[in-house]
């Protein structure tokens, strides 16, 4: 008995819980951020399960999600097939830690989740791609959880820092500071900091 084509794509979505969870805190500060229109470049966009989300919550915006996983992106392309929106890009992959991207020019950035499971290469790489990419005056939009001075770290965010660095030695929750000042050798300021849920921050820089 012959199967469906499309059972293909719908049995390669994956599914990252965390996304149900931040998906909605997140779109309400993307709603006072993002342009009106225009090109946003989603990096590391993993599963796709927030892609496909935020496409839906901003129709006038075309989404374009990206990731270094060949896995990842075929995920992102299943929840298109089966249900994306008119204004949800296909995929590309894009390694953030890459010279060259291959994407010409957004109006906006997002990267979630990213800079703690990666090396810091990935974040330098990160904002050295944005200067690149991003049209003047663009958001880059960081979220996840950072170490802050001024805000004491959780236990459960110490925890999680000492398993990821377990994992991996290059892993880790990053210092916001040096984030900051590594945003400043790339031309950007912090422009906003916003406290979410479960113990994360929405950083939103501006070149």
């Amino acid at each position: 008995m012959g199967h469906d084509p499309a059972d293909r794509w719908i049995d390669q979505r994956r599914h990252a819980p965390a996304t149900q969870r931040n998906r909605e805190p997140i779109a309400a500060c993307l709603a006072e951020i993002l342009p009106k229109t225009g090109l946003v470049l989603e990096i590391a966009s993993g599963s796709g399960e927030h892609a496909l989300y935020f496409a839906r919550r901003f129709p006038a915006l075309d989404w374009l999600p990206s990731d270094p996983d060949p896995d990842a992106i075929r995920s992102i392309a299943s929840w298109r097939e089966a249900e994306g929106p008119h204004n949800l890009r296909a995929p590309v992959a894009l390694d953030a830690s890459a010279a060259e991207w291959p994407v010409a020019g957004a109006d906006a950035m997002l990267c979630v989740n990213m800079v703690h499971i990666s090396p810091w290469a990935a974040t330098e790489g990160l904002f050295a791609g944005a200067a690149r990419v991003l049209r003047a005056g663009a958001p880059l939009i960081l979220y996840g959880p950072f170490i802050a001075e001024d805000i004491e770290t959780a236990p459960s965010n110490l925890q999680f820092d000492r398993s990821l660095r377990a994992r991996d030695a290059s892993w880790g929750l990053r210092d916001l500071a040096d984030v900051v000042d590594l945003a400043k050798g790339n031309g950007f300021e912090l422009a906003e900091r916003r406290e979410l849920p479960a113990n994360n921050l929405l950083l939103h820089f501006r070149a």
